[in-house]
């Protein structure tokens, strides 16, 4: 099966993808983004100790306000109405991660992919943003989708290995 670009057209100039004839239908995805701190702020934001306030609050909100914000930041996205956003922040002590994991549910023409990217990726920004008065050694990393459903695609889910 061969696939081309969605928004490229066949002079090879950018377009937005024509959606008005397909059918609406149930979109979900989910992605993530990691967090890896040293263990001091590790420490620090697991003991609620950053003088900025509680981090897995803001960065939750961060998340939810830029998945419902993607179209305002990506040129071809499609504003989409979002039904559903849910950003989870779990701590891993042993390697001083936050691994934060954005679920967006849409019922629409097309999927929600990007919403959820943008949304594990804000939070992640947030979290970034709250932290770096106690280090710069904050890294981001592994912002990947994980599962989607609905579309031509159908369902897809991947399999993530301890990165």
């Amino acid at each position: 099966m061969s696939r081309a670009f969605t928004h490229i057209d066949r002079y090879g100039k950018a377009v937005m993808v024509n959606v008005q004839h397909k059918a609406p239908s149930l979109r979900v995805a989910v992605a993530q983004c990691i967090v890896k701190t040293p263990p001091h702020v590790f420490n620090a934001v697991v003991d609620k100790k950053i003088e900025k306030g509680d981090i897995f609050t803001v960065a939750k909100m961060a998340g939810i306000s830029g998945a419902k914000q993607t179209s305002s930041l990506i040129p071809l996205c499609h504003p989409l109405p979002v039904d559903f956003i849910d950003v989870e922040i779990t701590p891993e002590k042993y390697t001083s991660r936050f691994f934060i994991k954005s679920r967006v549910v849409s019922f629409s023409k097309t999927g929600v992919e990007m919403e959820a990217l943008m949304s594990a990726s804000i939070a992640g920004l947030t979290f970034y943003d709250m932290c770096k008065a106690l280090s710069h050694e904050i890294v981001l990393s592994d912002i990947m989708l994980l599962e989607k459903m609905g579309g031509k695609t159908k369902y897809i889910r991947k399999e993530v290995k301890d990165m």
